[in-house]
């Protein structure tokens, strides 16, 4: 039996500047925005609300909602652009 070569599974990290990067990049910043705007709304949405009556699947329903909500936050906040520009110029500093 071989031993097992962990490099065979690793997968180049993407460069910044290369056309199409830029879009993913900007679209991983957008997704992080959208976790931490959820887990504001998670947080902040603790009160009874009486649309929502106490059954079982209330919270499953809060939790949706809440990352429905969340995705459409997404750029709002300024979280994921300030993460974007910071990466970008990052990125670009040290090319320099």
């Amino acid at each position: 039996m071989s031993p097992l070569n962990i490099n065979e599974y690793q997968r180049p990290l993407p460069t910044v500047g290369t056309g199409g990067d830029d879009a993913k990049l900007k679209e991983q910043t957008d997704a992080f925005e959208a976790i931490i705007v959820k887990m504001l709304l998670d947080e902040a949405i603790r009160a009874e609300d009486p649309l929502l009556p106490k059954d079982p699947g209330r919270e499953i329903y809060r939790s949706m909602q809440n990352d429905q909500m969340s995705r459409e936050l997404t750029g709002a906040f300024g979280y994921s652009e300030l993460l974007y520009r910071f990466l970008t110029d990052k990125k670009v500093s040290e090319r320099t």
